[in-house]
């Protein structure tokens, strides 16, 4: 565990009270480091995706750390920050270099780790915080295994190509469709980031805004689920809202 921290705390009923034995507590801290890290690398799918949610995670604990004034926090935070912006530079839009694998669990696990430091250095900042923060790749992940095992009978681990992520690059993104060189596809798969970042987005946002109240956290974390959902049971049916559809 990161300088021997673990998770003490989630003000989630039950859970609370499994984490305040030490062994448990590991092994729950163990859980969430490797479902963050695996989380990133399911939304590592097109150019500039997985970095820029990373991003606006490191962003969020780097400001949240700095209203606690928890400066080696802030100062990681920052440091990682810049690193992937830098990778993001040559990766979105042309595709130049990618985060592969291993890149996208390292990206993970820094901010699973992260988040766990900030919170067991400050008791202040709610443990729902890098929850909401980070909702998207995971309830993606959840989602994923949910639909594997009870939609289509598969088992959970099993690859698929039906991520959201994969449904707006195939029925969202019109104008490129009938264009096949080069040039067109890796267009076509860039555009395709900004529409997660803006779901990505409706997360990180609010979990900065209302880090201390575990209350209202939770609630967003609903509303998350609902609207992820929603777009998904619409756009796997072809009746994506309007206003989400690129035209030519």
């Amino acid at each position: 565990m990161a300088a021997g921290s673990v998770i003490r705390r989630t003000d989630i009923p039950g859970l609370d009270w499994l984490v305040s034995f030490g062994f448990s507590a590991v092994l729950v801290t163990m859980f969430a480091v490797a479902g963050v890290a695996n989380a990133v690398n399911i939304i590592d799918g097109f150019n500039g995706l997985a970095a820029m949610c990373v991003v606006m995670m490191l962003a969020a604990i780097a400001y949240v750390a700095f209203q606690a004034h928890d400066v080696p926090i802030v100062m990681c935070a920052l440091a990682g920050l810049g690193a992937v912006l830098g990778f993001f530079v040559w990766n979105f839009p042309a595709g130049l270099i990618f985060l592969g694998d291993g890149g996208a669990y390292f990206l993970g696990f820094y901010v699973a780790e992260l988040s766990i430091l900030l919170l067991h250095r400050n008791a202040i900042v709610s443990p729902l915080f890098p929850l909401l923060m980070c909702i998207y790749p995971i309830f993606e992940t959840v989602f994923s295994m949910y639909r594997r095992r009870f939609v289509r009978g598969r088992p959970m681990g099993l690859p698929d190509g039906v991520h959201l992520h994969s449904l707006i690059y195939r029925r969202l993104i019109r104008w490129a469709v009938g264009s096949k060189s080069a040039k067109a596809l890796t267009k076509r798969n860039s555009m395709t980031a900004p529409y997660l970042w803006l779901l990505c987005m409706f997360s990180v946002v609010p979990a900065v805004v209302f880090w201390d109240n575990s209350a209202l956290l939770g609630i967003f974390i609903v509303l998350f689920g609902a609207t992820y959902v929603f777009l998904y049971s619409r756009i796997v049916r072809f009746k994506a809202p309007a206003w989400l559809i690129t035209r030519r």
